[in-house]
C-alpha cells in the first residue's frame, strides 16, 4: 500500500504548506493530491507544488470535467506532466449537479455515458494516433451542429506527450459509476469509504467493471481519501473531522439528490445522515455535525494512537486499498503513517 497526501482545496484562510508537502516527499510518498470546488483549481496549486518539488506524483483530485472541454484536459495534463517530468496522475470527475448547474452553466446530463466519450477524446488525444475525430452523444469533434460554420477540421495535438499513457483515476460512488471506473480506468477516487463494507457496496460492481475491461490481468489502484488524526485523545480527534462529514452527508446536494447522504444511508446510518441533512439544508449547521455519529468516523479514517492506527491499517490493506490518500496538516501524523505503511 502506498500513501498520497491530500491537501484538498482551500478555505477563505488556508492555503498549500510547501514544508508539509516537501516533508511528506522526503518519507517517500507516492503523491500529493489537490481538490477543487469552485474556489482554487487544481491545476495552477499543482503547478506551484510541480516547480518546488521533484519526486513525488501530481494528482488531480479532481479535475472537474463540466469546467473543460475533453482537449482543454488533454492539453492541460499533457503541459503538466511534460514540465514534471512525467509525475501527473490524472483523476477526473463530474463533480455533483449543484456545481455544475450552479456554478458551471451547463447541464449535469447523464453521467455514465458523458463520463465515456470524455475518457475516450482524453485518451484519444494523449495517443496522437491521428486528427482527432468523435461522434458520441455528448460531444461532436469537429463540431457540425446547425449552428457551426462548417470551418472546423480534425486537429492533432502539436505538442508530444511525455506519456500517452497518464494514469487515469475516475472519481465515483454509485455502482453503475464504479462499475465504469473499474472498466475504463487505471484508478478509483472513492470519499467516504469505508474498508469494512468496500466490498458489501461497490465488490460486484468492481468485478462486472473490471471483466468488461477485457484485460484479465488488470488491477485498479482504490485510492480513498481520509482524515489522519495520531493523537490519545480520540473524541477530540472526532470532532475535528464531524464537520467536513456533515457538509458532504449534508449539504453537497439538494434534498434527494446527495451521492453521499445516500451512500451513508447504505452503510446503514440512514437515521443520522437523514437527520444531518435536513439540520444542514435549514441552516442548523452546528446541530448537523453534532448528529455525526462516532463510529461513522471512525469508519471513514484513521484516528488514534500509533498502535491503534497501525492495527486500524490491516482492514484497508485487506480491503484492497492500492494508495491510502492522507488528509493531515500535522507533521507527526505523516511521519507515523510512513514509518508503519512505508
Amino acid at each position: 500500500m502506498k500513501l498520497g497526501l491530500n491537501i484538498g482545496y482551500w478555505s477563505a484562510a488556508m492555503w498549500p504548506d510547501i514544508s508539509l508537502i516537501l516533508e511528506a516527499e522526503r518519507l517517500g510518498y507516492d503523491s500529493v493530491w489537490a481538490a477543487e470546488a469552485y474556489g482554487s483549481d487544481v491545476v495552477t496549486v499543482l503547478s506551484w507544488i510541480g516547480a518546488q518539488t521533484s519526486t513525488i506524483k501530481l494528482g488531480t483530485g479532481i479535475l472537474q470535467m463540466p469546467a473543460r472541454t475533453p482537449a482543454m484536459t488533454a492539453m492541460t495534463v499533457a503541459t503538466l506532466d511534460q514540465l514534471s517530468g512525467g509525475r501527473v496522475l490524472m483523476g477526473l470527475g463530474l463533480s455533483g449537479p449543484q456545481v455544475v448547474e450552479g456554478w458551471h452553466g451547463c447541464p449535469y446530463g447523464k453521467p455514465i455515458s458523458k463520463t465515456r466519450e470524455y475518457v475516450s477524446i482524453v485518451r484519444s488525444i494523449l495517443a496522437r494516433e491521428g486528427p482527432l475525430k468523435h461522434r458520441g452523444e455528448h460531444y461532436q469533434i469537429p463540431y457540425d451542429g446547425p449552428d457551426a460554420t462548417g470551418l472546423g477540421k480534425p486537429l492533432k495535438l502539436i505538442s508530444h506527450p511525455f506519456r500517452a499513457d497518464v494514469p487515469l483515476y475516475l472519481a465515483a460512488i454509485g455502482p453503475k459509476n464504479v462499475e465504469l471506473t473499474a472498466e475504463l480506468a487505471d484508478g478509483w477516487l472513492p470519499m467516504l469509504y469505508s474498508p469494512e463494507r468496500a466490498d458489501e457496496i461497490w465488490g460486484d460492481a468492481l468485478r462486472s467493471g473490471l471483466e468488461k475491461s477485457g484485460d484479465p490481468q488488470k488491477t485498479l489502484d482504490v485510492s480513498p481519501a481520509i482524515s489522519a488524526i495520531v493523537t490519545d485523545n480520540i473524541q477530540q480527534a472526532r470532532d475535528m473531522i464531524k464537520p467536513s462529514v456533515a457538509l458532504y452527508v449534508g449539504g453537497m446536494g439538494a434534498k434527494g439528490k446527495n451521492f453521499y447522504t445516500d451512500l451513508a444511508c447504505r452503510y446503514g446510518y440512514e437515521k443520522h445522515a437523514l437527520q444531518i441533512q435536513d439540520l444542514y439544508l435549514a441552516g442548523n449547521k452546528a446541530e448537523a455535525i453534532s448528529h455525526v455519529p462516532d463510529a461513522l468516523v471512525d469508519e471513514l479514517n484513521l484516528i488514534g494512537s500509533k498502535e491503534q492506527i497501525a492495527d486500524r491499517l490491516d482492514t484497508w490493506r485487506e480491503a484492497g486499498v492500492g494508495t491510502l490518500q492522507i488528509s493531515s496538516t500535522d507533521v507527526n501524523t505523516l511521519r507515523v503513517l510512513a514509518e508503519l505503511v512505508l
